[in-house]
């Protein structure tokens, strides 16, 4: 297994130009050692003074907490044989009441295993942005946080680009290029644990005869560990398998699109050519991918290249209003074929 690159020139965190001329647009992981040491919530000794400066933005909203049975040790997945169920059950309570017992019971032995996720501090935390400063990150971001004893959390990817920073325990992730999704055996959609759908095989250390294909992914794999003060960003479509090896564990993350044109994401467009082009002959199907390589994916360029920037019409930049005029002309198709 290859390590993640973890060297970065200090300019590169200068500010979010910088960061995204010299990170995002290469569009691979990359380890950021101590970009957050100096956040306020790190740098104290004692996990308790850390619940303390945290909980001091607490606003008392119920949480749902995951609690898994101790023999899953942290695995939180889907049931064996069952891609309906899951191995875990939820509890919602307070904020404050989940986070204590995450600490009271973390060293118990033969204990549940309890994790909390996804906690945008907007509606659990507000201003405790404050204790979590990144000079190289837009200035609107707000942390996400996740907190609970060891874990392991199936692979999966995020659409949108994922900068996680450990506050506490360590975090080991394995991660897998976007173009491994058809090796990696990816459940159900609309199905899922969190949000997003998981690899079925990656959490496998032998090889398995359900998921042949697996091997052919499994020597790809990247490998970060991080410990407290450690950031790692990670692409949007690239898959990760999070494992949590303290007793408790608290990561806060960001998540933003980086190139965004503007609010339309390209997962709702895959959703809509899956309706529009995937039970299509497979030989529609190969045109309309020759068509998509030519005027989106465009691997040979613009596609009126040959012409003078004046003459592309809605093909020109979007920035200067061929954005709304596009959007536009796909909002009077759908509210046409609706009829």
């Amino acid at each position: 297994m290859t390590p993640v690159p973890a060297t970065l020139a200090e300019s590169a965190l200068e500010d979010p130009a910088a960061f995204q001329a010299a990170v995002m647009y290469r569009c691979e992981p990359i380890v950021l050692r101590g970009a957050a040491r100096a956040w306020p919530i790190i740098s104290c000794a004692d996990l308790r003074e850390t619940a303390k400066q945290i909980l001091a933005f607490d606003t008392g909203k119920n949480v749902d907490l995951f609690v898994g049975r101790p023999e899953i040790g942290g695995r939180y997945g889907h049931a064996d044989g069952d891609l309906r169920a899951f191995n875990f059950t939820h509890r919602t309570m307070p904020f404050r009441e989940a986070f204590q017992r995450i600490l009271d019971t973390a060293d118990v032995p033969g204990h549940e295993t309890l994790y909390m996720g996804s906690l945008t501090s907007e509606t659990y935390l507000p201003g405790i942005e404050r204790l979590t400063p990144l000079a190289f990150l837009p200035s609107t971001l707000r942390p996400r946080f996740w907190i609970g004893h060891e874990s392991s959390v199936a692979c999966h990817y995020d659409a949108m680009d994922n900068l996680a920073c450990v506050v506490a325990g360590k975090r080991r992730f394995m991660l897998y290029p976007p173009d491994a999704i058809h090796d990696l055996y990816v459940g159900p959609i609309d199905n899922t644990i969190a949000g997003q759908p998981i690899s079925l095989a990656a959490a496998s250390t032998v090889p398995d005869e359900r998921y042949p294909r697996f091997e052919k992914a499994r020597h790809r794999a990247l490998v970060a560990d991080l410990e407290p003060g450690d950031a790692l960003y990670i692409p949007k479509l690239w898959w990760h398998q999070v494992e949590a090896t303290g007793s408790v564990n608290m990561l806060a993350n960001f998540w933003w699109d980086g190139f965004a044109a503007g609010p339309d994401q390209p997962y709702t467009t895959m959703l809509l050519a899956m309706i529009a082009i995937a039970e299509r002959p497979p030989a529609e199907r190969a045109a309309w991918r020759a068509w998509f390589d030519h005027y989106v994916f465009r691997p040979d360029g613009h596609p009126l290249a040959f012409l003078e920037p004046a003459q592309h019409g809605i093909l020109g930049p979007l920035r200067e209003g061929n954005y709304g005029r596009i959007r536009a002309a796909a909002m009077r198709l759908l509210r046409l074929g609706a009829q």
